[in-house]
């Protein structure tokens, strides 16, 4: 790890926002409690250098390194293929939601992308590992909650079987995306009773949480709860 990427992240290090990030992420091993504003104006500033090193670092010491790295894999401009080299060698690095989310919201490139993208994520869907299920399913409500792909990306969260809690709580978040954007048709799937029990009422409540949503709506969406 570069001393000098190091020495600017305890220089910026906030112990009480460390006590606090920590609470909430759980697994998140080692913290120094860098923002993550911060985190993401100096992952441009890497980028724009001598980025290669620092993003095939394997042994991490602290988690904003490993946030770090995954920032400035988003940041970089390169043809696709390689592009999704360094996302497949980053991934087996995610161990806690935050690592996940953070790194998938910053592949923009997926935007211009989506063909290869929605590919390359298939094996992540389908794994039984509950980061990297989480990895596809975040990429999904991010990139793909569009009128070209929600067909595809409800044919699969409606799909997906989990019992690990992160990658239920993804799905979930997920298809309450899928509400917010396309009701109707989210609503004619959980017609289909496809979801766990947990994932449903976890949908459902992410649902009735969101401020774009009506009244009439969320009623709709809270008698799924109740049905047998």
């Amino acid at each position: 790890m570069s001393e000098e990427i190091r020495g600017w992240l305890m220089a910026e290090a906030e112990p009480n926002f460390k006590d606090f990030s920590a609470s909430l992420i759980p697994n998140c091993g080692k913290m120094l409690g860098v923002r993550l504003p911060k985190l993401r104006a100096r992952a441009k500033e890497i980028a724009k250098g001598e980025w290669k090193a620092f993003v095939a670092e394997t042994h991490c010491e602290f988690m904003e390194e490993y946030l770090l790295q995954g920032m400035v894999i988003g940041c970089l401009k390169l043809p696709v293929d390689e592009h999704l080299r360094l996302v497949k060698a980053y991934i087996p690095k995610i161990s806690n939601w935050c690592l996940c989310d953070s790194f998938c919201c910053g592949l923009k490139f997926t935007q211009k992308n989506r063909e290869a993208v929605w590919e390359f994520l298939q094996p992540y869907l389908a794994s039984k590992d509950e980061f990297e299920l989480r990895f596809g399913v975040v990429m999904l409500l991010d990139f793909f909650v569009t009128q070209e792909w929600i067909d595809k990306v409800l044919d699969t969260l409606f799909s997906l079987d989990s019992s690990d809690y992160y990658a239920q709580m993804g799905i979930a978040w997920a298809i309450s995306v899928c509400m917010v954007k396309f009701f109707d048709k989210t609503v004619s799937y959980l017609e289909q009773k496809r979801l766990s029990p947990v994932v449903l009422k976890k949908s459902i409540q992410k649902g009735c949480e969101s401020l774009r949503l009506s009244a009439a709506q969320k009623s709709l969406l809270r008698g799924f709860v109740n049905k047998p």
